[in-house]
């Protein structure tokens, strides 16, 4: 890619903007042989690897750094203009990536190389699959006619030297096409964006708010026919690297974009942020307290969800951007991760670590067409065993209206009764919160309004009662005891 597709002498650090699909970025490569580079990328996936890491590769394939039909020559353009390119009668280029220009990637010369590049990265290189930015741009065909079954998706699926790869995508691209549910790829995950909106407005406090996170945290069924996503459908995410980290989510109501020399005219303005009383970092320490404890509610809320959750790297130990929500151009400790093992918030590293345990251990639970064996918990998708109940304060009450920040709900078993409650309460003020009966006795294992450390406890804290008391803000899971058994 050209690493100076950037204003005033700054840097393209992300690497949008590509010139070659084959190449990996010599800036990546270490020594001065530039023949290296390729034998280096393969040793990094094999160290992943040997890591238990796979390693997916963001493709652009959607643009080049040609620009519009006033930018530079650099290849497909002097190659063969038309064919690469979406252009009018006029030769003007059609444009739905926001950078100019748009890849006609349905033609059988694009499809071929796009395909070549891709058995590149994965026989020659080991990826082990790929995130198409901007991927429903793909799927337009002549005059940017969005396809049902676009040719390029179809080859990719019947390639067999790419069965086995992961694919991801946006699915969406600035031309205002979305097509999340009926993604026209079987095998593509496509990201969540109503996941990401949903629960970030639910936390902040907003009205009408309630019921879309509802449908979120029981896997977007008014998003996917009025059943949770199909397994691997649907990626859940809160953060990516565009946009807020997690941590500028609740520090910052308005970006801080000046350093890439735009004005603060780039980047989103509408990310669903709070600051929780001011704008950036902070000494107040009501102001911290709150901040952690929504960051918190935010992971749970991530980690509880149907779906396949993505976290932004970084954000697990609380990583700031300074508010800059766009730092693409920012090579630099603004938009580096620091590799320490003890630099950021261990705390969080920590509820996260066990957040991801827990997950793994009531897998069933979260995603219901997982493989299952005899012993194991209840299957979702098995009449006659789990059933989700909603409820609000009360129990099988439900409170949908457009002033409500509280809900709660329950899985409940027909012949063992309820096996999980969660409740969530997002106004102001402390909420009361009525249980289930359980017989076979409560575990807490979430309760976000503790302390760091004790808010999720590796084996649960027996809980008493019929009700729940749920702080402002905070978040509590309780799950029947027999569950926990083994879990550590």
């Amino acid at each position: 890619f050209d690493p100076h597709d950037a204003p005033d002498g700054r840097l393209n650090y992300w690497g949008y903007s590509p010139i070659s699909w084959f190449a990996p970025h010599h800036g990546y490569q270490l020594g001065e042989d530039p023949l290296q580079i390729r034998q280096q990328v393969r040793q990094l996936v094999a160290a992943c690897h040997h890591a238990g890491l796979e390693v997916l590769v963001d493709v652009v394939y959607n643009h080049t750094c040609e620009g519009n039909q006033a930018g530079p020559t650099l290849s497909w353009r002097g190659i063969d203009d038309r064919s690469y390119y979406h252009q009018n009668a006029r030769g003007d280029y059609l444009d739905v990536s926001g950078c100019g220009n748009s890849i006609a990637a349905n033609r059988p010369l694009v499809r071929r190389l796009i395909l070549e590049s891709m058995r590149c990265w994965a026989m020659e290189l080991g990826v082990d699959g790929f995130r198409f930015d901007l991927g429903i741009a793909l799927s337009r065909g002549e005059g940017l006619t969005p396809l049902d079954r676009p040719p390029l998706f179809e080859e990719i699926e019947a390639d067999p030297e790419l069965a086995d790869l992961k694919l991801v995508s946006e699915p969406w691209d600035c031309g205002g096409l979305y097509r999340l549910a009926d993604f026209p790829a079987r095998r593509v995950g496509a990201w969540n964006g109503r996941f990401r909106d949903d629960v970030r407005r639910f936390w902040k406090g907003d009205d009408k708010s309630c019921w879309a996170m509802g449908q979120r945290m029981a896997g977007s069924p008014d998003l996917f026919g009025g059943q949770p996503a199909p397994l691997g459908r649907s990626i859940t995410f809160l953060t990516a690297h565009d946009g807020f980290t997690l941590a500028d989510l609740v520090s910052y109501s308005q970006k801080h974009n000046l350093a890439n020399g735009e004005d603060n005219r780039d980047g989103d303005n509408h990310n669903n942020s709070w600051n929780h009383g001011v704008e950036g970092p902070t000494t107040d320490p009501a102001i911290a307290a709150l901040r952690d404890r929504q960051l918190r509610n935010l992971l749970a809320s991530l980690l509880l969800a149907p779906g396949v959750p993505m976290l932004l790297m970084g954000d697990e130990v609380r990583r700031s951007q300074g508010g800059n929500n766009n730092a693409w151009c920012q090579n630099n400790p603004l938009g580096w991760m620091h590799w320490q093992p003890d630099s950021g918030d261990q705390a969080l590293r920590q509820f996260v670590q066990r957040l991801i345990h827990l997950r793994h251990h009531l897998a069933d639970l979260f995603n219901p067409e997982l493989p299952h064996a005899e012993g194991q918990l209840p299957r979702l998708d098995q009449p006659g065993h789990l059933s989700r109940l909603w409820h609000g304060i009360e129990l099988n009450k439900p409170d949908w209206a457009s002033w409500s920040h509280t809900l709660a709900w329950s899985l409940e078993d027909a012949h063992h009764g309820p096996l999980l409650w969660c409740g969530l309460n997002a106004y102001v003020q402390p909420m009361e919160f009525s249980l289930p009966s359980c017989p076979r006795g409560w575990l807490r294992l979430i309760d976000t309004s503790l302390p760091p450390g004790d808010d999720l406890p590796s084996e649960g804290q027996p809980w008493q009662g019929s009700t729940a008391p749920l702080a402002s803000n905070s978040l509590m899971l309780l799950v029947a005891s027999p569950l926990m058994q083994g879990h550590r």
